[in-house]
């Protein structure tokens, strides 16, 4: 059974920083792709990061890139997020999200297993 385990959520200030991390179980994901999606009350779950989790390569939405960092530490089946310059518009619950292919996607559909959710809140 897969299992993906968010941790590394809280609050902090306006231009601070946070490390989410993401435990994945269940399986091998050398063919999956990891990504990172946020939801904000009242607002549709939207992209946020992807690694694949074969090649390494990663994609970011726009609004966080040279702030957001996303990795993976292959010997413990674990994806980090490490945000950096956070703004009060980052707040969000934050998940961890696995899809069954090499490629790179931002469609939320498009994955198979999620975490439960990590609330980051940003105060300004």
């Amino acid at each position: 059974q897969v299992q993906l385990v968010e941790s590394g959520g809280g609050l902090v200030q306006a231009g601070g920083s946070l490390r989410l991390s993401c435990a994945a179980s269940g399986r091998t994901f050398s063919n999956y792709a990891m990504g990172w999606f946020r939801q904000a009350p009242g607002k549709e779950r939207e992209f946020v990061a992807v690694i694949s989790w074969s090649s390494g390569n990663t994609y970011y939405e726009d609004s966080v890139k040279g702030r957001f960092t996303i990795s993976k530490d292959n010997a413990k089946n674990t994806v980090y997020l490490q945000m950096n310059s956070l703004k009060p518009e980052d707040t969000a619950v934050y998940f961890c999200a696995a899809d069954r292919s090499i490629f790179l996607t931002t469609t939320p559909t498009e994955y198979d297993y999620w975490g439960q959710g990590t609330q980051v809140t940003v105060s300004s």
